[in-house]
Order: C-alpha cells, then structure tokens, then sequence
C-alpha cells in the first residue's frame, strides 16, 4: 500500500509541475500574440492539380503490375507536352486560360468570418482578369442583421467589380444566408439544400412578474421614446410591443427589398413569408438558378478553366507553435501517467 501511495505522490508532483510549465508557456504565447497583431498570411491552392494527381494516382493503383511502367511514362509525357504548349502559348501571345477563384464563407450568427471574407474579395478584385469568375461556397442559417447585412455589402462588391460570381449551397443558405447569396449572378443548389427564409424573428425572454412576486423592482431609465421598446427585466407595454413589431417589419420591408432588386424575376410577396425551401423546390420557385452540389460544378469548370482556392489564415508565430507543441505534449504525458497509474492498481491488487 505505501508503495502505491509513493507511486500516486510522485504523479501528482509530476503533474504539478507540468501544469506549471504549461501555464508559464501559455501566458508567454498569449504575451507575444498580443504584441504581434493579427497578421495572416494568403493560402493559394490551384485545385487542377491535385485533381490530375488524384487521378494518376488512382488509374496507377487500378492497373496490372506489368502496366505502372507504361503509364508512368505516359505520364512523363503528357507533363512535358503541358509545359511545351504552355511555352508556346506564351511566345505566341494566345489567350490564357480563364480563373475561378473559390472562396468559402460559413457563417456564424455574428457572421464573424466577414473580416476575413472582406479580404478575401479585395485581394480577388486586385488580382482578376476580365472573364475571371468567383464561385463562393456559402453555408450559413441566418443570424444578426447588421452582420448579414455587411457580409452580403462584401459579395456584392464582386459584381460592381464586373466579376462573375456564383454562389454554391451544398447545406444550408438562410435568412442571412440568403441574403448574401441572392447578390451572386448564378445560384446553384444541392437537391436538399436548405434555402430561403426571407424573414425577421426576434424573441426576448420577461422576468418582470417573476421579480414582482418577489418584491424586486426594476426602474428602466430611458431618454427618448423608443430608446427601449422591450426589455427583460421590466415591465413592457403594449405600445413597446407594437413598436418593436414595426421595427421587424420595417427590418423585413428592406431585406424584401434587397433580394428583389438582385432577383428582379421572383414573386417577392410569395416568397418572403420566412419559409424555407429544399433546393429543388427553391428552383421551382426561382431562387436558385441550377441544382448541383459545389464539387460537381468546379469539376465541370476545371475543364477549361484553372480553379484557386483563396484562403486568409492566422499567421502561426514560432511562440504559438510552441504552444500548440507544449499542449500536445501534456496531453500525451497525462495520457500517459493516468495509463501507468491504472497500471499500477491492477498490479497491486
């Protein structure tokens, strides 16, 4: 019994000391995350060629023995080939090949990757071509106005470019969702691609009566008539509740009337009842403008076309390297003391 008590005193001081370390490592990290900013770094990803590779790999692996050889070579082939045309195309002043740039956007109900989105976009607008097209793959149900109402200022700056955009819903496109998606030239949809919503709700929780029986009283001060409308603690009035309510309709009259000017052919009264759609009655009903998954169409466009994944990412420092490494390794050593500690208990039984 002392022995395994020794065992247990000299794990917790083990562990002690690891959570020591950790904290020192993780408060230095943070330190230095807040002295460098918040820089990040563009991540290119020409798709192209890891489908082709992807491919090779595959007819390699599906083929006899005796045939690696031949396609290997086959395909020594085809690259130099590719690199010869490109040479030539070059020399000759022929038309390059059209870009798609991809994006991604999955929202939140902050929409909180707007920032990155925005930079995104600028750095397309920057670098595109006349024929360039921007395909953003878009997954989102919706979430705060003002936030939406941002993310969908940013996509239309696209189409004020002249770029063509495209906006793909694999999942879910709503409410905000939507509208950011109505801003796209073409909108495609998977068949069971959730889509619509063109609606305002709003809830606020009331615990004024519940205070009340309690003999608690809660004074809300305001300067202005509407400064407050409805509130969670105090008492509400039928005049806040029917102001609050025109401020929802209100609310609804402008995004009504921001995916009619952008989808002028939709029936707006018919649709904007805050309902939603699977993506091929949205198509019946003219929301979307064709029925495929986002994988399916880049496919088709990389046919004749170089498909660039665009991406923002954090820059990771050398300090939060460290970091992520030191809570892999603490990680790994608690694993590893609470394994030897059952070990132990099995042994000494």
């Amino acid at each position: 019994m002392g022995e395994w008590l020794a065992d247990v005193g000299l794990f917790l001081v083990q562990l002690l000391s690891v959570v020591l370390v950790v904290g020192l490592a993780v408060a230095v990290v943070a330190r230095l995350r807040q002295e460098a900013g918040s820089d990040s770094r563009l991540k290119l990803v020409e798709l192209n060629r890891g489908r082709d590779e992807r491919k090779r790999r595959l007819r390699l692996a599906a083929s006899e023995p005796g045939a690696r050889k031949r396609l290997l070579k086959a395909f020594r082939r085809e690259d130099k080939q590719q690199a010869k045309a490109g040479k030539s195309h070059k020399h000759e002043g022929e038309e390059r090949r059209s870009t798609v740039w991809l994006i991604d956007f999955h929202g939140d109900i902050r929409a909180s990757g707007t920032d990155r989105f925005a930079e995104e976009i600028s750095a397309i607008i920057a670098a595109a071509e006349s024929g360039d097209e921007v395909v953003v793959r878009l997954e989102s149900a919706g979430g705060l106005v003002h936030a939406y109402g941002l993310a969908a200022a940013e996509l239309d700056r696209l189409r004020d470019a002249g770029l063509a955009t495209t906006v793909c819903i694999d999942k879910v496109a709503a409410s905000g969702g939507y509208l950011m998606a109505c801003g796209a030239d073409s909108v495609r949809a998977a068949p069971l691609a959730v889509v619509g919503s063109i609606g305002v709700v709003a809830q606020v929780p009331n615990v004024h009566r519940l205070l009340k029986r309690h003999d608690i009283d809660v004074e809300v001060l305001t300067a202005g008539r509407y400064k407050r409308t409805l509130t969670v603690l105090g008492e509400n009035t039928n005049e806040g509740r029917e102001k609050f309510i025109d401020d929802l309709e209100r609310t609804h009259e402008l995004f009504k009337r921001h995916v009619a000017e952008r989808r002028p052919e939709l029936d707006i009264e018919a649709i904007a009842t805050g309902e939603i759609w699977y993506g091929s009655e949205a198509l019946d009903r003219g929301l979307v403008d064709a029925l495929g998954t986002s994988e399916a169409y880049l496919a088709e466009r990389m046919q004749e076309a170089r498909v660039i994944r665009v991406k923002l990412e954090p820059s990771r420092r050398l300090a939060e390297r460290l970091g992520a490494a030191v809570s892999a390794g603490v990680e790994q050593t608690l694993l590893r003391g609470a394994q030897a500690l059952d070990a132990s208990l099995w042994q000494k039984r």
